[in-house]
């Protein structure tokens, strides 16, 4: 009798001991689907560890916006399966949806879930006998947000799934479907539960936020609203939204609360009206242009970050050429260059003069040069100025680190414990590629 006991004592110890590896590749859409993964695999006893320790469970949620993403996802699974051999290793997320046969044949992965049957991964890790690969299309919205768990001091809340525009060039309509949103009152569930765990700043997220009101029924402004008058919410800030979403309205609501964060992602993808046609934009480089100093106008010391693709099928040096001045142009802070990738089943895939590796290398290097002397610039335009940053981490210098409204990563020496603590300061020196801050008394 006292041999089962201890036997069952020891078998629960072992269940106590379960632990979790998370990891994610891609948007700020995926973090907060992640999030919500972990706190369901604490719920069920799990520790949550860090990726590349070893773990009973390792859970990727991938991306494949491009085929280094594919690639480094790849990379990934190896490099779990080094870590956690006798793990069960979950491939989840776009790439898994997109290439879940090429994945499943790699040495170690248990499990392959796509863009929506990663939500049920607890009930595959359960089955004794279980398929490796779940991938089916669903119109459902699964919620998602950030967890405490995974340590992060701003929080993700998925507000909107899926995209229903046609890009030429986009995989993630056929990866994550069609557009699908939230309620506004399990919106603001989720906010006041992440108000709860402790987070000060909510960003809000989708593949296409913009799209909420066609995708929901409720407006878009009436879910801000909502969110900004919230108890306890310190920050709240937008992820990336289309141009040709960005309304008066919008921005009134927006420009109405201290709460709102002074940064914006407005992605641009190319500055030559000929190649945003090809690429399929619902915007010409004149309409970007007015959306641009609509938001300067009333947000004069914002951080406008956008994404840009080189070497598109067919882009010439002038086009590049456009594309720069334009940036130049602009007060856009910060930019993600990508060179345009081949994704399967995508009309881009299928034109012709496609750019040779050499000159869209080229094109990334000089526009990744170009935005971070931007960045720079900027970043040294704030000294003198002060403004409310939420601490994130000391670095391995002993320094805090953190942003500001306007997403200037600044650094404070201090050793008190200054991890979410919202606090003002006053830029004091830039150097180095760094802003320097003291706090405010």
């Amino acid at each position: 009798m006292s041999y089962n006991k201890d036997n069952n004592h020891s078998e629960n110890l072992q269940k106590a001991k379960k632990r979790v590896a998370l990891h994610t590749l891609g948007c700020r859409l995926n973090f907060s689907e992640t999030g919500s993964i972990a706190q369901g695999f604490e719920k069920r006893g799990y520790d949550v560890v860090d990726f590349g320790d070893e773990a009973e469970v390792v859970f990727i949620n991938t991306c494949t916006v491009t085929d280094g993403a594919d690639s480094s996802c790849r990379n990934l699974i190896r490099k779990a399966v080094k870590s956690s051999p006798d793990g069960k290793i979950v491939v989840a997320g776009c790439y898994a949806q997109m290439d879940s046969e090429r994945i499943s044949q790699m040495t170690g992965v248990d499990l392959v879930l796509g863009t929506t049957e990663k939500y049920k991964v607890f009930e595959y890790l359960e089955e004794e006998e279980q398929d490796s690969v779940h991938i089916e299309k669903t119109a459902d919205f699964y919620g998602a947000a950030t967890s405490s768990a995974e340590g992060h001091t701003r929080a993700f809340l998925k507000i909107q799934d899926g995209c229903n525009y046609v890009c030429s060039f986009c995989i993630i309509p056929q990866a994550r479907g069609r557009s699908r949103a939230i309620s506004v009152e399990r919106a603001l569930d989720e906010a006041k539960n992440l108000i709860h765990q402790g987070f000060k700043e909510i960003v809000l997220t989708g593949v296409n936020i913009g799209e909420y009101e066609r995708s929901s029924g409720e407006k878009l402004t009436d879910l801000v609203k909502a969110l900004l008058d919230l108890e306890g919410l310190e920050r709240l800030r937008l992820s990336s939204v289309e141009p040709n979403t960005i309304t008066d309205e919008l921005l009134d609501v927006l420009e109405s609360s201290p709460k709102f964060l002074d940064h914006f992602h407005i992605p641009l993808q190319s500055g030559n009206d000929e190649i945003l046609k090809s690429m399929r934009r619902k915007y010409t480089v004149e309409e970007y242009k007015k959306i641009i100093n609509k938001v300067i106008t009333r947000f004069p010391n914002a951080g406008i970050g956008a994404d840009v693709i080189v070497g598109y099928p067919g882009e010439t040096e002038e086009q590049f050429k456009d594309t720069y001045n334009l940036l130049k142009e602009l007060p856009i802070t910060h930019f993600h260059v990508f060179p345009y990738s081949r994704r399967k089943g995508t009309t881009a895939t299928r034109m012709d003069n496609h750019i040779q590796h050499p000159i869209k290398k080229q094109r990334v290097k000089t526009l990744t040069m170009f935005g971070d002397a931007k960045l720079d610039m900027f970043s040294e335009d704030q000294v003198g100025t002060s403004s409310q940053v939420l601490f994130e981490r000391r670095n391995k210098e002993g320094l805090w680190e953190g942003y500001t409204s306007n997403y200037i990563r600044v650094y404070l020496k201090s050793d008190q414990n200054l991890k979410n603590q919202v606090l003002p300061v006053y830029i004091t020196d830039f150097k180095n590629g760094r802003a320097y801050c003291e706090v405010l008394q």
